[in-house]
């Protein structure tokens, strides 16, 4: 949970649905639900020195991508970070 959740307030169902999210993404990668918010929590504290994001419309999901012949599937990070803007002065 970010230091900007903690002043929003959300609707139960916008809450049942992360939790579900969250419970989805731990049965996916055997990843409790508390590190996966932990590594969300990161990855927004990092990009964020770089970046001015749009946390509301940030989505972080895990998912399966198979690997190429017949060797199964890998978890995958998939994140969705709107960017607001850059920070700094260069843009690259």
């Amino acid at each position: 949970m970010s230091l900007l959740d903690l002043f929003k307030k959300k609707g139960s169902s916008e809450v049942a649905k992360d939790r579900l999210q969250f419970l989805l993404v731990s049965d996916r990668t055997n990843c409790s639900p508390e590190t996966m918010e932990k590594i969300k929590n990161e990855i927004i504290e990092v990009i964020s020195k770089y970046m001015d994001i749009d946390t509301d419309g940030l989505d972080i999901q895990i998912t399966s991508t198979p690997l190429e012949g017949d060797a199964g599937n890998v978890p995958t990070l998939f994140a969705n970070i709107p960017i607001k803007d850059m920070r700094g002065g260069s843009r690259e």
